[in-house]
């Protein structure tokens, strides 16, 4: 089983969640995240003043899948968050060891 984390835009998270949905994945976990990369944040103006904004908003999006769909699901999430702009993001993978469902006690594959 492979964890799939990937940090994207905002505006981009729609587009992502109808293409994994289309795809059959069944299970996301969305959470609302700040930070930086290459692009070190930015300048804004507020009032007059400029300041900098170091923390940029995103969206972190986590689905589990088997092994089999990882590089599908990869792919889909490219091909649907891309913009070709620096800050598009990040895709993290990782390979666990177990899932267990807290209400029937399955585990492994049975269990996504």
């Amino acid at each position: 089983m492979k964890k799939i984390e990937a940090i994207i835009r905002h505006f981009k998270l729609e587009d992502v969640k109808n293409a994994l949905s289309a795809q059959g994945i069944k299970g996301m976990t969305i959470t609302e995240v700040r930070g930086f990369g290459r692009q070190k944040g930015h300048t804004e103006m507020y009032r007059g003043t400029e300041y900098a904004v170091d923390f940029v908003p995103k969206v972190k999006l986590e689905v589990v899948v088997d092994n089999d769909l990882a590089k599908s699901v990869i792919d889909t999430i490219l091909r649907s968050a891309q913009t070709g702009q620096i800050g598009d993001g990040k895709i993290f993978v990782s390979e666990l060891q177990d899932v267990i469902r807290i209400r029937t006690g399955e585990t492994g594959d049975e269990a996504l």
